[in-house]
């Protein structure tokens, strides 16, 4: 039987490193489209999830399309956000098909991403329809008796909620606002999986926090990012899904300065090119999310931070591109990237 949000078996892992190694500048591109890049404020449904009723059905569950009557239990789950599907998976939903992406390093032939194909592929999930081209007939043919979509990004649904709604209930998530722990609580009280939501969360912090002792975390500020070279680079905030990460692996995880800041979204911060020396210089360690380019190379041959001590100490690490957005697996791929690279140094 498979262990809910298990480590990667080694094949596994393997398959995951050698594609991160050869992401091509079209998955790349594809990998930006996707996660999107909202500024949206906060959303009215941070807590969303308390409008079910607890533990009974009918529930009426407030989300960021709307308000969604679901009258049972779903038995049947369809997800046209290849980016909920993996939380879907880590709470064992009754998860029948998904929509896919292209096909990409990032994903096997199905189009599903690596971090959880093996999953989907041991689950018996099937393709709703590929490169998120989206299939209403498709769908209705599936007869979900819930749908799980998303507000952003490249698989958006959005456009289309009344129609969906039509063939089932359906609940839209705006995952640019929500961290990985609220979307999980989310899709745990609209499936009826509160309880296995709660302990995949408890598992994956019990996992951490013995992960955490194999490292020896640097003394300093560190920070994570996606490198854009003479673009605005993202650090990431405080608040986001990286920063909690890295701070429950015991880093001081520092976000910069509200007056470098360009650009701003909930979990991340735009930082010019000119800004970077003092929005990165101090830091002891930076955590790169490979998105546009390979972000170690480029930060350590940017001529703008040759006197980053971060560069200076060769502490600039790549965390994987699919840290990017982080779902119950890519956080597990991150956490293991972090111990490869720090662990050695006990």
């Amino acid at each position: 039987m498979y262990v809910r949000v298990g480590l990667p078996n080694p094949s596994e892992r393997t398959l995951v490193k050698t594609s991160l190694r050869t992401l091509t500048a079209a998955a790349v591109v594809a990998l930006v489209a996707l996660t999107g890049c909202s500024s949206a404020p906060a959303s009215d449904t941070d807590d969303a999830a308390a409008s079910g009723s607890e533990g009974g059905w009918p529930r009426t569950i407030a989300h960021d399309a709307g308000e969604t009557d679901i009258p049972e239990e779903p038995l049947t789950v369809v997800s046209t956000s290849v980016t909920l599907t993996g939380s879907l998976l880590a709470i064992d939903a009754p998860l029948t098909a998904t929509a896919a992406a292209g096909v990409t390093p990032l994903t096997d032939d199905n189009g599903f991403f690596l971090q959880w194909a093996e999953v989907a592929e041991e689950r018996g999930v099937e393709t709703l329809y590929p490169d998120l081209e989206l299939d209403l007939e498709a769908i209705e043919l599936a007869e979900p008796d819930l749908i799980i979509g998303s507000t952003i990004g490249a698989d958006t649904t959005l456009e289309a909620y009344d129609q969906l709604s039509e063939i089932a209930p359906t609940v839209m998530i705006d995952y640019g606002t929500h961290d990985w722990r609220e979307i999980m609580g989310q899709l745990g009280e609209a499936t009826g999986r509160e309880a296995e939501a709660e302990e995949a969360l408890a598992e994956f912090d019990e996992w951490v926090a013995g992960e955490a002792e194999k490292i020896t975390p640097v003394d300093g500020p560190v920070a994570a990012l996606s490198y854009n070279g003479a673009d605005p680079s993202m650090v990431f905030t405080e608040n986001s899904s990286q920063a909690e990460i890295l701070q429950a692996l015991g880093f001081d995880y520092q976000e910069p300065a509200e007056e470098l800041v360009a650009q701003q979204r909930s979990d991340a911060l735009g930082i010019t090119p000119e800004n970077l020396p003092a929005a990165l210089g101090d830091m002891s360690a930076l955590f790169m999310v490979s998105i546009e380019r390979d972000g170690v190379e480029g930060v350590k041959s940017d001529p703008l931070l040759q006197n980053a001590q971060a560069v200076a100490d060769d502490t600039v690490v790549s965390i994987g591109s699919t840290s990017f957005r982080i779902d119950p697996y890519s956080a597990r791929l991150m956490v293991e990237a972090v111990v490869e690279a720090f662990g050695s140094q006990q």
